[in-house]
């Protein structure tokens, strides 16, 4: 069986494609692919050792060689090619009076395809924009209308945490993402500080959410009464990332913490404790239609 590979092309874009021909790759490389109706050119960034299951219609396709400099040379020439059709295509659409916004354009390795993804607030009608840039192009055009997170995603960046959006680093395809998510990280609900650079919930509230699950419900609910192994208490809050409970006692009325297998009997309803809101928690908070506005595409 050939190896599977995961190739990432311009814009963060990931697919994956088998060894047929049993290459000897080193891991960054690039690599020239099988692609529909030609060849294209992508970095190969991992070798898939579990099995993956495909389906019958979307099997993929082969590596066919690595890169070699002469490839590289004309891919940096494809590149800066790019950014003249980018300020062409522009002026053509305000020719034609087009409300639409240009995110990136990205031209096929063999020249068989232009494709120039753009956003708009709705459909739009560009027929005669792709003739007029057939007649100039001379090759197969494709206007791909994506929305405001796969345009992050093309154009890149960095998220408030410090590292690179996740849309660019290890996400492949976008999930449902709810205010639910934040509330579940008890998460003010600041846009300010649970959307990211598309505008739009961050991508971390989604699959981060299961580990602050999985961790709440191995403690009694804050303002439970409890007894534990360094005294009794009340319990003030979940400290998640050291997978604690911060208690404070009934009698010394101080702080002390402890793991789940310390709390050995948990007595009467928790009641919330009523704590100060801090000034992030208590900054800014949107309104119910608003935060609609962050779940959407």
């Amino acid at each position: 069986m050939a190896e599977l590979y995961l190739v990432e092309f311009r814009g963060s874009r990931k697919e994956f494609f088998y060894n047929s021909y049993y290459h000897n790759f080193h891991i960054p490389e690039h690599v020239i692919v099988q692609v529909d109706r030609g060849e294209d050119i992508g970095l190969l960034t991992m070798r898939i050792d579990k099995p993956v299951e495909f389906p019958d219609d979307a099997r993929p396709r082969s590596i066919l060689r690595p890169a070699n400099p002469a490839d590289m040379q004309h891919l940096e020439v494809l590149r800066k090619k790019e950014k003249d059709y980018r300020a062409e295509i522009v002026s053509m659409i305000e020719g034609h009076g087009l409300p639409m916004k240009v995110v990136d354009v990205e031209c096929q390795f063999d020249g068989n395809k232009l494709t120039a993804f753009f956003s708009a607030d709705h459909r739009v009608d560009f027929r005669a924009l792709v003739k007029d840039m057939a007649a100039r192009y001379r090759t197969r055009i494709e206007l791909r209308q994506i929305g405001v997170r796969d345009e992050a995603r093309r154009i890149g960046g960095y998220g408030i945490c410090g590292r690179r959006q996740c849309c660019n680093s290890f996400i492949r395809a976008f999930e449902p993402i709810s205010t639910q998510h934040a509330r579940e990280q008890d998460l003010p609900l600041n846009p300010a500080k649970i959307s990211g650079n598309c505008g739009r919930l961050l991508c971390c509230l989604r699959y981060e959410a299961p580990m602050y699950l999985d961790c709440k419900r191995r403690f009694p609910k804050p303002g439970s009464s409890v007894k534990t192994k360094q005294g009794d208490g009340i319990i003030d809050r979940i400290d998640i990332f050291n997978e604690e409970a911060v208690i404070i006692s009934h009698e010394e009325r101080v702080f002390f913490r402890c793991q789940d297998r310390d709390i050995y009997e948990v007595e009467g309803e928790p009641v919330e404790p009523q704590r100060p809101r801090t000034a992030e928690a208590a900054g800014e908070e949107a309104s119910e239609e608003d935060l609609k506005k962050l779940e959407g595409e």
